[in-house]
């Protein structure tokens, strides 16, 4: 939707004309909508480079949102959707924003009357939807790339290597093992392991609910990059209910080592490394 050049002109001198009482009624209202979840002194700043980019774009000639002319408005729209995005605004709350401008426009218009004022009003209105929807278009953009950055934070803390001792590091690994999953753990160990040059790494599956074929084929393929980089890989966490599975399954560790628990498999690998250990004996009352 675009505003013809007169349209745009009456639209840009009636914002103008009534620079301070446009920016003060459109504050309020959105103030109300928000319900105090942004300051008075924010949300003014924000309605009045809204304000001043409508108004410069109005200068110009025809606004046009798709035009070149119109590109100083369409960075402080996607502005306002960024920060509203990152402040946990919604939609609805950052799109209200913009389509309270049709109240402020509808008491001014009807103000100044004349035989422009309903069409005046009427394409202003339709200016201000188009608006709100590129508004709307750039919080979901927006959203969308915030939860895809967290969800990659996620994954990456979900998946820490740690190292237990010298040369040796593990994997604790928790929750589901899908296929992304899979290739942050094996990235992130292979890193560690140039880190560190550690001979040997555990991988512990305790905290894996379940152990399908799937899964399985996972962890064998990171065993297999390790081994590939030189180092040995331990397998712990094997508990019965898993153990069955994988043997319900007919699933071949091959030679790779398995431990019950995380403590056995770093006392098997202290022993390769010819460090005695020894178990812990249960406290006996005198």
């Amino acid at each position: 939707m675009a505003l013809s050049t007169e349209e745009s002109g009456r639209l840009a001198a009636l914002l103008s004309e009534q620079d301070e009482r446009v920016t003060t009624r459109w504050t309020e209202i959105v103030t109300s909508s928000l319900r105090g979840r942004l300051s008075q002194a924010e949300l003014r700043r924000q309605v009045q480079d809204l304000h001043r980019a409508i108004v410069a774009t109005g200068d110009q000639g025809i606004i046009d949102l798709s035009a070149d002319s119109a590109a100083e408005l369409r960075a402080a729209l996607s502005e306002l959707s960024r920060g509203r995005a990152r402040q946990g605004f919604s939609a609805s709350e950052t799109t209200i924003s913009i389509f309270a401008l049709k109240d402020v426009l509808a008491e001014l218009v009807q103000e100044a009357g004349g035989p422009t004022a309903l069409p005046d009003y009427v394409a202003f209105s339709k200016l201000v939807d188009e608006m709100g929807l590129f508004t709307f278009e750039s919080f979901v953009r927006t959203r969308e790339s915030l939860i895809a950055d967290q969800a990659e934070q996620l994954l990456e803390l979900s998946t820490p290597v740690v190292k237990l001792w010298e040369g040796v590091v593990a994997v604790p690994l928790v929750g589901t093992l899908d296929s992304a999953r899979a290739q942050v753990v094996m990235e992130r160990l292979l890193q560690t392991l140039v880190d560190t040059s550690s001979p040997y790494a555990i991988i512990d599956i305790t905290g894996v609910p379940a152990v399908d074929t799937q899964v399985a084929q996972h962890i064998l393929k990171t065993v297999v990059a390790a081994r590939l980089m030189g180092a040995d890989c331990i397998i712990s966490g094997i508990r019965p209910q898993i153990a069955q599975t994988i043997v319900a399954l007919g699933i071949e560790f091959g030679d790779i080592a398995t431990k019950a628990s995380l403590a056995d498999a770093l006392r098997h690998v202290l022993r390769l490394n010819g460090v005695e250990t020894a178990r812990r004996q249960p406290r006996r009352d005198a």
